[in-house]
Parts: structure tokens; C-alpha cells; sequence
């Protein structure tokens, strides 16, 4: 499979033809659902949390929150094979785990908006954490969603991932952009009512969509049999079966199908590869007020610049993956990062200057959107069908872990820089080179085992 990705096998017509799939909208609208809560937790509590005074680097350790997205592999399982009574009937498997924590959502923002956190940060923490763990766990269904509506079509799968991702960055964006064009005038409070208002619209989205028709009930009847085969007369059978295949099976799949050492140097590509980019990120709102932006400036640039950037550039990129291969595009996409992070550094050295923030959202756009597709795609590639969820939750946890937990220290690092915003993204920068490095052994590997394959 991923050779024809590496092999440049399709014209150009063929890659825009590939959008012409009306599968492709559900999975657009999943992805809005998909990016909206980073805007709730994420860039809009950063700038509330901001303006009612708190320090870098509590704003810094706020975003650990997102740990949890790092976490959600050990209960995606879950999501593979408990049904949910009344909607899993009703909305089948995967659009029934995403309501269920879109209205857990819907109520914490509820909350939140009735909340001060200069006041009780500890309290808005910990519906800030409810948010997080309801969308780390609608992430995993909503990848598994993507991955079995497109199942065995291949011209989908760059596309899938495109409309995804423009999903999320529209989901993301588009309210950010809502959020802090109003702020100053209306306040927080009122943002985050707003903000409870589209979770609804997003969950009417959901029971509009398709459930995908997929095999995974028979592939998992087929490894719960060979674990039956291989427990014999094993007291507590029936339920040594089911744990084996929920929570053992997807991981010993994985490995089994991709050998041991070359998991292993998979799973540490995926971690490494984004951290420089979670750094900026992390402290990016931060930085913006810092050097001399207002709220209305973060709004325009930042958030609704970047939206229309990112979905021109979305396309641009998957188009190019499709036609020149993932390897490729995740190499030129993690080296293009690195040179993105430096426009920063530039607005940091030459001040507010609205034209050079511009400029730097327009490349940082077009390099993220450009990498993030080759990404998803990769991991796509990399799920096996009977454990969707379980599989990509692993890869996509492992690289919300380095972004997360390392990214956490960010605040940290500016300061220990002594507010030396330009030194601090020349590092973020250089951050790239270990994945980078990974990569070309990753690719080597994965070609060298198709080869192998199609000679036997």
C-alpha cells in the first residue's frame, strides 16, 4: 500500500478528481467537531487567562490538560468493542461515542462560561480537564469514523485526511477567530456561551452524518477466536477472550504485522516529529500580546487568516502527497516547519509589524497543513481495520504526548531565556532534526518491506 504512495503513481487530474465523494463532507464536518474544543481549552483560555493576569508559565502548565490526549490509546479499546446502549443501537458504533461526548462537552462549557478563573483556577481546570478528556475520547472515534467511511478505497485516503484537517482547522479557527473579535467588547463569559451554542450545532452535524459500514465485528470474532483456541478449558474463559481481544490484541497486531524494531522506530518518529511546532504553538497567544497585538489583531490574523490560509493550503498539500508520495511529503513538510518557526523569530527581532505577522500565519499555515496531511495519511496507513480506533489512537497519542507533556515546559523555557522570544523559536526550529533523522530510516525500512513483499 504505502509504495504506490511513495511511487508517484497518480497525474494530477486524478488527485483532484479523488474530492469528487460525498463522504468526504461527513468527514469534514467530524473534523470541525474534532478541532473545536482545542479553541474552548486551548487559544481562548490562554487569552482569557491572559487578561485576568496570570504568569507565562502558569498559562504554560494550564496547557497540560492535553495530556490527556497523549492518554487516550488506554481506553480507545473501549471504543472499539463496548456498544452503548439505547445510541449504540440507534447511531451505531462510532457516531454514538462521539454525541455522548460532545453533550459532556456542550455542559462543561456551559459551566465554564459561569466561572472566573483568576478566582477559581482550580475549578475551571477541572472542567477544562472534562472538556479535554470528552474530546480526547470523540478524537478517537472520529479517527476511526475517517478511516473506516474511506476503508479500502486508496485514492481516498490523502483526501480523507485533507478534509479532515481543514475540518479541524475551520472548527479551530473560525470560532478563534468569533472568540477574540469579541472578547474586549463582550467579554469571556459570553464568548464561551457562544462557544456552547456551536457544540449544538456540531452535534446536530452528527446525527446527520453516515455510520460507516465496515468487517471490524467479524475480524474481531476471528482474534477472539484464536484466543479461545489458544486459552483451552482456561477458567473465566469467555471473559480471558474478551480482555485479550480488547485490550491486548490491537497492540500485538500492530507489532506482529510491522516487526518489532521497525514499531519501534514508527512509534519514536511519531512522537518527535511535531514537538517544535507544540512549542510555538503553546506559546504563540502569549507571544502575540507580548510583542504588541491586540485581541481584534490575534483575531484577524491569526485566526481568520490562518482559517482561509489553511484550507487553500490543505488542498495544495494533499494534492502533492497524493502525486509525489507521504514519505516525501512528511520530509519537505518537517524541514518547511523548521523554517516557519524562524518567521517568528523575525517578528520577534523587528516588532509588531501587521504585515510580517501576516506574512509569518501565511507560511506557518501552508508548512502545517502541508505536514499534517502527510501525517495523517501515514498513520492512516499504518491502522490495521479490525482495531481502528485502539491502532490510531496509539500513533496519534504517542505524538500528542511529545507535544503535550514537553510542550508544557514552554513557558518555562521563554523565561529561563530571559524573555528572549527569538532565541526561543531558533530552538523550536532545531527541534525538528531528531524526527527528521527517524524518518529517512522509518521510509528506508517500510520500502525495503514492500519490496520484499512484492517479490514473494
Amino acid at each position: 500500500m504505502l509504495s504506490k504512495q511513495q511511487g508517484a503513481a497518480q497525474s494530477w487530474r486524478q488527485a483532484l478528481a479523488s474530492y469528487q465523494d460525498i463522504r468526504l463532507l461527513f468527514i469534514f464536518f467530524m473534523g470541525c467537531a474534532s478541532g473545536f474544543p482545542w479553541v474552548l481549552i486551548g487559544s481562548n483560555m490562554s487569552g482569557w487567562l491572559n487578561d485576568a493576569g496570570l504568569s507565562r508559565a502558569a498559562i504554560g502548565y494550564f496547557g497540560s490538560i492535553f495530556v490527556v490526549y497523549a492518554l487516550n490509546f488506554l481506553w480507545a479499546p473501549l471504543l472499539d468493542r463496548v456498544k452503548l446502549p439505547l445510541l449504540g443501537n440507534w447511531l451505531g458504533q462510532r457516531r454514538s461515542w462521539i454525541l455522548l461526548m460532545q453533550s459532556l462537552m456542550l455542559f462543561a462549557t456551559l459551566a465554564i462560561a459561569y466561572t472566573n478563573p483568576g478566582e477559581s483556577l482550580l475549578f475551571t481546570s477541572l472542567l477544562a480537564m472534562t472538556i479535554a478528556l470528552a474530546s480526547a475520547t470523540q478524537d478517537v472515534a472520529i479517527d476511526a469514523y475517517r478511516i473506516e467511511l474511506i476503508g479500502d478505497d486508496t485514492n481516498r485516503v490523502a483526501p480523507a485526511a485533507a478534509m479532515g484537517v481543514i475540518g479541524w482547522w475551520t472548527g479551530y479557527s473560525l470560532p478563534g477567530y468569533l472568540a477574540f473579535s469579541h472578547a474586549d467588547q463582550y467579554g469571556w463569559p459570553a464568548v464561551y456561551l457562544g462557544m456552547a451554542a456551536l457544540i449544538a450545532l456540531l452535534m446536530i452535524f452528527t446525527l446527520l452524518s453516515r455510520e460507516p459500514n465496515t468487517e471490524r465485528e467479524q475480524l474481531q470474532q476471528a482474534a477472539a477466536a484464536r484466543y479461545q483456541a489458544s486459552l483451552g478449558r482456561t477458567a473465566g474463559k469467555p471473559y480471558l477472550v474478551w480482555l485479550s481481544v480488547t485490550v491486548f490484541e490491537p497492540f500485538v497486531e500492530f507489532f506482529r504485522r510491522n516487526g518489532w524494531q521497525l514499531a519501534i522506530l514508527i512509534l519514536s518518529f511519531v512522537f518527535l516529529f511535531k514537538i517544535g511546532e507544540a512549542f510555538l504553538g503553546r506559546m504563540s497567544i502569549q507571544f502575540y500580546k507580548e510583542v504588541g497585538f491586540s485581541n481584534e489583531q490575534i483575531a484577524e490574523y491569526s485566526k481568520l487568516v490562518g482559517w482561509v490560509a489553511t484550507i487553500g493550503f490543505t488542498l495544495i498539500g494533499s494534492a502533492i502527497n497524493i502525486r509525489f508520495g507521504i514519505i516525501r511529503g512528511l520530509f519537505i513538510g518537517g524541514v518547511a516547519m523548521a523554517a516557519s518557526n524562524l518567521m517568528f523569530a523575525w517578528i520577534a527581532l523587528a516588532g509588531p509589524k501587521p504585515e510580517l505577522f501576516i506574512a509569518a500565519i501565511l507560511v506557518d499555515n501552508f508548512t502545517a497543513a502541508f505536514s499534517t496531511v502527510a501525517f495523517v495519511s501515514f498513520l492512516t496507513w499504518l491502522t490495521g481495520r479490525a482495531f481502528t480506533a485502539t491502532q490510531y489512537a496509539l500513533l496519534a497519542s504517542l505524538g500528542n504526548l511529545g507535544r503535550t507533556t514537553l510542550a508544557s515546559f514552554s513557558g518555562e523555557l521563554v523565561d529561563a531565556l530571559a524573555g528572549n522570544w527569538a532565541l526561543f523559536f531558533v530552538i523550536t526550529a532545531l527541534m525538528v532534526i531528531p524526527g527528521l533523522c527517524l524518518l529517512l530510516i522509518v521510509g528506508k525500512k517500510l520500502q525495503q518491506r514492500e519490496q520484499q513483499r512484492t517479490s514473494t
